[in-house]
């Protein structure tokens, strides 16, 4: 098998890259690290995520085999959700990148108004 290239546009590992960019992948993952979380715990805990996209990402996260989702027979039924040991091996990946943002956000936002001041100035 040829190795893989993710500079190729056909490259596998392009696939498994969205999911580490994509920040609602990431917040879930970073959030089941600590315990098993139902369905709408994690949609009351991660602000600003509808309903439909977290559905999605959940389904996305099991099939790459990050997650895995429990059914608990109850009435309502109820959906659990918890880390697999190959998720967890990505949430400690992608965590320096989460604390990398946080304590670098200051930076970003003065860069991002002096950028935009710039642009304004230069349209003008």
């Amino acid at each position: 098998m040829k190795a893989p290239n993710v500079y190729s546009a056909d490259c596998p590992t392009r696939q498994i890259l969205d999911r580490v960019g994509d920040k609602w992948a990431v917040l879930i993952l970073l959030l089941l690290r600590e315990q098993p979380i139902r369905f709408n715990q994690l949609r009351r805990t991660i602000e600003g995520i509808s309903q439909k996209m977290l559905s999605q990402v959940l389904k996305s996260l099991e099939r790459d085999g990050l997650i895995r989702r429990r059914a608990i027979a109850t009435v309502p039924v109820t959906v659990e959700y918890s880390i697999t040991p190959l998720g967890a091996t990505l949430a400690a990946a992608v965590d320096p990148l989460r604390d990398w943002a946080e304590h670098h956000l200051k930076e970003v936002l003065v860069a991002q108004r002096r950028y935009d001041a710039q642009s304004r100035s230069e349209a003008a």
